[in-house]
């Protein structure tokens, strides 16, 4: 149960952090005026959902991880095995991640949302401080954290963006936001090319740390991550194809917009699917 419940309340909270960063990012980066403002509005739910979400996964994986350093869920509670996950690395580094998710639910009610990119970000990048990324010692360990942390980064806001762009491409069926929503959907394609290029370039170097740069043969972890190639690589093909293809057909009519907005859906799904494969790595031992 605890192998399961550990996985599952990771895949939730890297899900929710990068919807937070895409969010985040859309409203402060990309989007202006009345569209910001209407984004807001149309946003807020999710945003409000995601932190409270990120709020209950921090505090499960910590009361995990204490089941799964004592003998199962009896010592989730138990204040003895709770200091000593305090006193671990992971525990060091989940109690700021504590600190920085309760932060992130005070911060929506504060107006703008820069301040919630940066809580969004940092918790992005703490995720690197645990599992395989912080397998290794010394400069080694210093580039493959430093590595992790922009590949989550580039990921969430890649994955963590689709949301917002489906959201422009319906505000922009109205003609007061429909100069804006273009605008915003520009500077998204612009910014999603170098985020899919940091995800792959990452990725491949985060591969071979992990392996220390030698084969070990097909064993389950690598063919999960191939799993994982497949599935980026589908997201890469559906954006190549939305950004090349059917944008520049939007002037001719409303099919080729209806065809983008599923293909985006469908890669959003690819999206959780990818993160769903990120969780069960960092549990599997690579070799």
């Amino acid at each position: 149960m605890m192998e399961l419940l550990y996985p599952a309340l990771r895949g939730l909270h890297i899900l929710a952090l990068c919807t937070l960063s895409g969010g985040a990012v859309s409203l402060t980066c990309f989007t202006r005026g009345a569209l910001r403002a209407t984004m807001a509005h149309r946003l807020r739910r999710v945003l409000v959902a995601c932190a409270l979400l990120l709020m209950v996964t921090t505090v499960g994986l910590y009361l995990t991880q204490a089941g799964l350093m004592g003998d199962g869920p009896a010592d989730m509670l138990n204040p003895d095995v709770l200091r000593a996950v305090a006193g671990t690395r992971f525990g060091n580094v989940w109690l700021v991640q504590g600190g920085f998710a309760a932060s992130t639910l005070a911060a929506l009610c504060v107006p703008g949302r820069v301040l919630l990119l940066i809580l969004a970000g940092a918790q992005l990048a703490l995720l690197a401080w645990t599992g395989h990324a912080a397998m290794n010692d010394g400069p080694l360990g210093a580039l493959q954290r430093l590595n992790h942390s922009l590949h989550l980064l580039s990921a969430a806001w890649w994955i963590g963006g689709l949301l917002p762009l489906l959201i422009c491409m319906r505000l922009g069926r109205e003609p007061a936001l429909r100069e804006d929503a273009i605008r915003a959907m520009r500077r998204f394609s612009l910014s999603g090319h170098a985020a899919v290029a940091g995800v792959v370039l990452t990725g491949v170097l985060n591969g071979l740390i992990i392996t220390g740069f030698r084969w070990h043969g097909f064993t389950p972890w690598l063919q999960l991550l191939m799993v994982k190639v497949g599935l980026v690589a589908g997201m890469v093909a559906i954006a190549l194809y939305n950004r090349y293809v059917l944008v520049p057909r939007f002037h001719a009519g409303p099919d080729a917009i209806a065809r983008f907005i599923r293909l985006t859906q469908a890669e959003m799904l690819l999206g959780v699917l990818v993160i769903a494969t990120v969780t069960l790595l960092a549990t599997w031992a690579p070799f």
